[in-house]
């Protein structure tokens, strides 16, 4: 836990976590940050009432993808997501698109013979047979 000067605005991570909407609850926001999944100004967080000021950078692992947020405002309660929206600046930077990823692929689309055959494949496949 690190010490601020007197004066200075200081809240518990977990708390200002679970104000921001990171985490769902305080305690799945405290089990993240024992786990290591939770960074402050580049460090790693040890306990989950790690003090945090406005200007520090918290970084997430919370879910699939990486949020780099910087601490706007502390938070007095758990509001609306307009409310939680206004405690932090977004730093995450855009996913970067992949050539192969899915998200480059149309739905349903996929490189021929590659898995299962679809319904069509299977029909056409149905028919040479049939005709051979």
């Amino acid at each position: 836990m690190s010490k601020l000067p007197a004066g200075e605005k200081s809240q518990r991570l977990d708390k200002w976590l679970w104000f921001a909407r990171v985490a769902k609850s305080r305690t799945l926001a405290a089990t993240a940050v024992t786990d290591g999944k939770i960074k402050v100004n580049r460090v790693k967080a040890e306990k989950a009432s790690h003090l945090i000021k406005v200007g520090d950078v918290i970084t997430s692992r919370l879910t699939r993808r990486i949020r780099v947020l910087k601490v706007a405002e502390l938070g007095e309660r758990r509001g609306p997501a307009a409310e939680a929206q206004r405690l932090y600046e977004d730093l995450t930077p855009p996913p970067v698109p992949s050539e192969q990823g899915p998200e480059s692929a149309a739905w349903a689309e996929r490189t021929p013979g590659a898995g299962r055959p679809t319904k069509r494949d299977r029909r056409q496949i149905d028919e040479f047979k049939r005709s051979g």
